[in-house]
């Protein structure tokens, strides 16, 4: 999404926003306005002398009050523009549409994050989430996607699908062509770890590289540079050729290093954040046996045993049908979340060796 936004291709004008902490549409459009105006002010300047009333309005504003606002000016210019923004959200969001589709030139919407803006809405304000997400397909498809200027790209760290699967609104996305990042090749795990390294004059045996892979297990990017910072750190203290005992002794350190806690905390937390019971403690529960198994996993049939317990325990009566429906939704959330994987026939292990190894000690 960086390289789109700084390398655009193909005449592309890109706007880029994070909307991990938002809580409402109508800030999802004053902040694709402001990181507009911001970064693509000769274009803005052109549509105001075209007379779009709203981006001159808060202009207008922002020259008299710039001084006392600070940082985020234009956003606030936005709301002052209109002080009942949040109840008339889609006339500004259409306007918006209009106009950059007015540029004649394809635009490209970079939304990260949306699944957080769905959760923070989710259970605080349902009917407004609702008719977003019916604007949101409405928009996506008139005009049609062939004959549009104007491209959506959604990310997110946490699936779309399965938190709108909650609500019973899955089928408003049906219509978004999903990308899965693919698994790193082992080559590319090598080229990872050597160059992070070897630039940093590190020097290393040539058994490291698939060392670490075997440590990290599933090889997430997040982890593969937490990791090679742990090693470069203990080099730094004495340097030596690095070996497949050093990469040993820096993952078991790596476990309780203050540089690893909060980071691996945030995987701890944020099921309690975007899971919802009686699947988020069915989740710590599973994870905690995951984490003191083998490299074999736990079957399937297990851990469907030990979810069916905990609905007992947690006296929530569903029937077979529904039991296993809430399981299979719960282990693909898992799954997708980059917590499990299927490591053998109907097994399931921690993606992660590096989490499973700290989620055994701290929560296991």
């Amino acid at each position: 999404m960086n390289h789109l936004q700084e390398h655009p291709q193909g005449g592309y004008l890109v706007v880029s926003q994070n909307v991990q902490d938002l809580k409402h549409p109508a800030e999802l459009f004053q902040t694709i306005l402001e990181n507009f105006y911001e970064n693509h002010r000769s274009v803005a300047d052109r549509l105001i002398q075209g007379g779009w009333r709203l981006l001159r309005d808060s202009r207008n504003w922002l020259g008299a009050n710039v001084e006392s606002v600070g940082a985020g000016a234009f956003k606030i210019a936005l709301r002052n523009s209109d002080p009942d923004w949040q109840k008339n959200w889609k006339q500004h969001a259409d306007e918006t549409l209009r106009q950059l589709r007015a540029i004649n030139k394809p635009v490209l919407l970079i939304v990260d994050e949306l699944p957080d803006l769905v959760l923070n809405m989710r259970g605080k304000n349902d009917d407004a989430l609702r008719e977003f997400l019916v604007w949101f397909r409405k928009n996506r498809q008139t005009p049609p996607p062939a004959k549009d200027s104007i491209r959506w790209l959604i990310g997110g760290s946490i699936n779309l699908a399965s938190t709108l699967d909650d609500l019973g609104e899955v089928d408003l996305i049906n219509d978004i062509a999903t990308e899965t990042l693919p698994i790193l090749s082992e080559a590319e795990v090598k080229e990872f770890v050597t160059r992070m390294l070897s630039s940093r004059g590190v020097e290393i045996s040539q058994t490291v590289p698939r060392r670490v892979s075997d440590r990290l297990g599933r090889p997430i990017p997040f982890f593969m540079q937490l990791a090679t910072q742990e090693i470069f750190r203990s080099w730094k203290k004495k340097p030596r050729k690095v070996s497949s005992k050093d990469v040993d002794v820096v993952f078991d350190e790596m476990v309780t290093s203050q540089a690893a806690q909060a980071k691996l905390q945030h995987y701890y937390t944020r099921i309690r954040l975007y899971y919802r019971d009686p699947r988020r403690s069915a989740a710590y529960l599973i994870l905690s046996q995951l984490s003191q198994a083998t490299s074999e996993g736990v079957s399937r049939r297990s851990l469907e045993q030990l979810f069916q317990r905990h609905l007992v325990d947690q006296g929530v009566s569903l029937d077979s049908a529904s039991q296993r429906d809430q399981f299979n939704q719960l282990m693909r959330d898992l799954e997708n979340d980059f917590y499990v994987v299927e490591c053998g026939e109907d097994h399931f292990d921690f993606s992660s060796g590096v989490m499973k190894a700290w989620w055994k000690k701290y929560y296991g």
